[in-house]
Parts: structure tokens; sequence; C-alpha cells
């Protein structure tokens, strides 16, 4: 049965503007681009994506709940197994999470600034596109910046260092066939990035998101880099943003599972009084406890000098940050700053 305008989660007042403009049927509006939306329907464009970013995952919801019908225990566990995972170079990092960051799954990367969020996020960036034949996915990458932090010259690093990893460990005919596509060029033009300036881009670039992996489907990376960012001012109303992060939550666990790609999202850090007492947490704990499947936690080692980090996920692990992105050290994670 077609869902109505009038039957669909949406605010009253939007709804009213809506019928009165002749949309009656999600149908009728599920196709429409947010700019379209707000020239027909006379509402502003956060409205259009709110209204357009409700109706679409209302729609998945139930396409979910019929297709999970249809599955058992069983298949689940079988699908998650055949999935894979995107190594980070760092042997005890990987192990923490089962061989990698898992695809089908969204993973949070939280921690202060200069930790090395987005360092971690390049070097993901230039993994994923590791060829099959050593270990790695093939795949691509989609890259949306809300911080301005994406630095080119970064991925140049990172992307000459893997190739030349794979270099020394190609072994056979197949591998070294395989280095002649993955180079420094090929891993460039492998990630597609977006600059969001905004709560609202961002919003509209999450609902473009699944037309595009549906054109690319070599894409197996989603990295939003920062989700807090667009999110922590310009709100004179709460339970709007609230509304907006729970429907960008959704949206991003559908985008995981249906896409058969890895979402990593990095998260600020902000001080909450509990008892009397300060204490770090997540910024938009709301957000982590709706969308993370997995939890990563960046910090300054206690006793440690100021720039020796540890990544823990129920339990620690060790590596290095560098230009050149993750490598193993003894002892806790080093940042090493430009």
């Amino acid at each position: 049965m077609q869902r109505t305008v009038a039957g669909s989660p949406l605010a009253p007042s939007v709804k009213v503007k809506l019928i009165n403009f002749g949309f009656h049927t999600a149908a009728d509006l599920i196709d429409l681009q947010p700019l379209q939306l707000c020239k027909e329907a006379g509402i502003s464009q956060d409205e259009a994506v709110e209204v357009l970013q409700t109706l679409r995952d209302d729609a998945r919801s139930d396409q979910q709940r019929a297709a999970a019908e249809s599955l058992t225990a069983l298949d689940l566990l079988h699908q998650e197994q055949t999935q894979g995972s995107i190594v980070t170079f760092c042997s005890e990092l990987d192990a923490v999470l089962g061989g990698g960051v898992p695809v089908g799954k969204t993973t949070e990367i939280c921690g202060a600034p200069g930790i090395g969020k987005t360092q971690l996020c390049i070097q993901l960036a230039v993994d994923v596109q590791i060829p099959a034949c050593f270990g790695g996915l093939g795949g691509k990458a989609v890259y949306l910046d809300t911080e301005g932090s994406f630095v080119v010259q970064r991925v140049v690093d990172m992307a000459e260092a893997a190739v030349e990893h794979c270099t020394l460990l190609a072994e056979d005919e197949e591998q070294r066939k395989s280095l002649e596509e993955f180079t420094t060029e090929k891993i460039l033009s492998g990630i597609f990035l977006i600059r969001c300036h905004g709560y609202a881009e961002l919003l509209a670039e999450a609902y473009l998101l699944p037309d595009f992996l549906l054109k690319h489907p070599e894409v197996q990376l989603v990295v939003i880099d920062s989700i807090a960012f667009p999110f922590r001012h310009d709100f004179d109303d709460l339970s709007q943003r609230t509304r907006l992060l729970s429907g960008l939550a959704q949206q991003l666990i559908q985008l995981a599972s249906q896409h058969n790609a890895a979402v990593v999202l990095t998260n600020q850090i902000t001080t909450k009084v509990f008892n009397g007492q300060s204490k770090l947490v997540p910024a938009l704990v709301y957000f982590v406890c709706e969308c993370v499947c997995i939890y990563l936690w960046a910090r300054l080692h206690a006793g440690a000098n100021s720039s020796a980090t540890s990544l823990s996920r129920l339990g620690e692990t060790s590596g290095a940050v560098s230009v050149f992105g993750f490598q193993e050290t003894v002892g806790v994670m080093q940042l090493l700053r430009d």
C-alpha cells in the first residue's frame, strides 16, 4: 500500500504545505532533489532535506523489514564472515577490530583535536584500494570533509608508502601485474572528495549517497570527518537537531548494510559535569548510541609524553600515525605531528 503524506512521520505544518501544493503520496516526492522540492512546495532547504530524508528512511525501513523476514541467523553469520574488512597496517589494531575496519558496519573514531583521527581516515581511504591479491578489497572511497582538514599531500605520502609496501610484498605474477594499476595516481582518483559547508549540505549529500553508490558499486568506504562539527552550532531548536541526527543515523546504518560499505565517522569530544566533576565524553552522545556499531577512542596516555596516544576498543593497541599512515611500534601509538 502506498504511503500517504498525511500518514507519514512528518511535522504537521510541513504536511499541510505539501498537500496544498499537490503532493499526496511519498511516491510524488521520493525522486525529487532538495532544491527542486524547495521551489515546488514553498518550503526551506532544511525542511526539504528533512522531508526527503524522512520519507526515504521510512521506505527503506519497510524494505529492510521485508528482507529480514527471509534471513536466518546462520545466513547473517555467513554474510558477515564474507564481507571483509579494511586493514590499517597496524596488526594489533586490526586484531582488536577482528581483521580491520569491517565493511557493512559503522565505526566511530573519537578523540581530542590533533590526536590522529583524520590521519587514520585518510589511511583507510588509501588502504581500501589495496588489490585483492594482497588481501585488500580493491575498492574506492567517498570522503565527506566537514572541517576542511583533508590535505591532499598527506594522501600522496600515504599512497606512495602503500605502493612501495605492496611492491616489496609482491611474490607471484598476479601480484606483480596488479601493481601496474595500483599507482599513486590511481589511488588519488579512487577517493571521491566532497566538501560540506554546514549541516544542510551534509544532509543533502547523505541523501544523495545511495544513488551515487548504486552508480559506483566499487565504493566500499564512506568517511564523514567529522560528524559533530556541522551540528554543534546554529541550532536554536535542539529538538530539530535531534530529529535530523536520528534520521542521519538510520540512513548511515542502512547505507553500510545495503551497499556493503564501511562507514567511518570521526567525532569530537566535549566536557560534561557529573556530580560536580568534569569528564570528557563524545560530542553528540545520542548519535553515537543510535548509529555506531564499533567505537574507537583515541586518547593521551597517562604518564606518557604529550605526543603519545592510544586507540582502544574494549582493549588497547599500539602503532604509529605519521605522514605515511599507521605503522607498528613497540609500546604506545606515537603521533608524529608534521
